[in-house]
């Protein structure tokens, strides 16, 4: 399918990952970002970084964010050591297709059931019985999720008893529990950045469902078990000190090793049926981004930002109508201005 605008859909295998920053100022610098911070000035190439998450007592510029977003750099608020995620910025992607899609499928209870059942293929990487409830497949999954912490907790002897923190005593938790909220949060971040650039949306869940962030993750839990799961209890297991920073760096490490922006995209496609579905170049891809997008219509989109009425006689504007004949008054002076 050929692209005729590459913002629509930024190439993810081509970036290098996520920055966490916090306690620093963020300005633009040319046509990249740099961060102040005690240690100095640090430039950051931003064409490159997939992520960035901001964390407590960063301050970032309007000029930076613009940076950003010309880059195609998803920018996400979150909690100390990137721990909870807030907010997240907007996508580079111009056409609206995919999340059109993403829609539908949710919206048609048989489709929707159709991708539910291939998220969770997807994760079990093995063919599913299609006799198989969504209950049952709940059951299986849960198995599976206690299976690998148990295997993670044999293999780095680290003390296992269950998944539980309190985000009001964050400080007082267990050590593999923070590693592993750390390293979901990397996760999370990096599975919204794929989401936004390919043009879908990740409010729009299929497992998940109530939250801003449903969709990713459902798509962040077809690689837990694989990643962050390990990344966590092998950070724990080198030793507690700056814990959450060495489960980032571990996360990017393990990131970088399974080529993990390099697939993602490829399986959210997968995962919601696109082959064959919208084109990737987008239903307004011919259009100039700036301009309004089409308008819906039962019969196809009618192209936007042009006047709709009938080109006839009777339909056209006389004389003393038209806004271009007439005459305005003065502009209100300054200390009269009614606002």
């Amino acid at each position: 399918m050929l692209i005729k605008d590459l913002h629509q859909l930024p190439k993810m295998r081509d970036r290098i990952g996520h920055l966490y920053v916090e306690r620093g100022r963020i300005d633009q610098q040319d046509k990249a970002i740099a961060i102040h911070d005690v240690a100095g000035i640090t430039p950051v190439p931003c064409a490159s970084l997939a992520l960035l998450m901001l964390g407590p007592g960063t301050s970032i510029t309007h000029a930076a964010i613009t940076a950003l977003a010309d880059n195609g750099c998803l920018v996400v608020w979150c909690g100390e050591e990137g721990v909870r995620f807030y907010a997240a910025g907007h996508g580079t992607t111009r056409s609206s297709e995919r999340i059109l899609w993403q829609a539908a499928l949710l919206a048609n209870e048989d489709a929707r059931m159709r991708v539910v059942r291939r998220l969770y293929t997807m994760r079990f990487k093995e063919t599913l019985s299609a006799a198989l409830t969504l209950q049952q497949l709940r059951g299986m999954e849960g198995v599976r999720v206690r299976d690998t912490y148990a295997k993670w907790s044999r293999e780095t002897g680290v003390p296992w008893n269950g998944r539980c923190y309190d985000r009001s005593n964050w400080a007082n938790g267990d050590p593999v529990n923070r590693a592993l909220s750390s390293a979901n949060a990397c996760l999370y971040g990096l599975s919204t950045a794929a989401i936004t650039a390919a043009g879908f949306s990740p409010a729009l869940g299929f497992i998940h469902t109530g939250k801003q962030l449903s969709f990713a993750y459902d798509v962040a839990d077809l690689y837990k078990m694989d990643l962050a799961v390990p990344a966590a209890f092998m950070a724990v297991a080198d030793g507690t000190a700056s814990l959450e920073r060495q489960v980032r760096l571990r996360c990017r490490d393990f990131f970088a090793r399974e080529r993990f922006l390099d697939h993602i995209v490829r399986d959210i496609e997968r995962a919601l049926e696109l082959r064959g579905g919208p084109d990737d170049s987008g239903m307004d891809s011919d259009t100039d981004p700036a301009m309004p997008g089409n308008l819906w219509d039962p019969e196809g989109p009618v192209a936007g930002g042009q006047n709709q009425a009938p080109d006839t006689a009777e339909n056209e504007p006389q004389a003393d109508h038209n806004c271009l004949d007439k005459q305005f008054p003065e502009p209100f002076p300054e200390d009269d201005i009614p606002f």
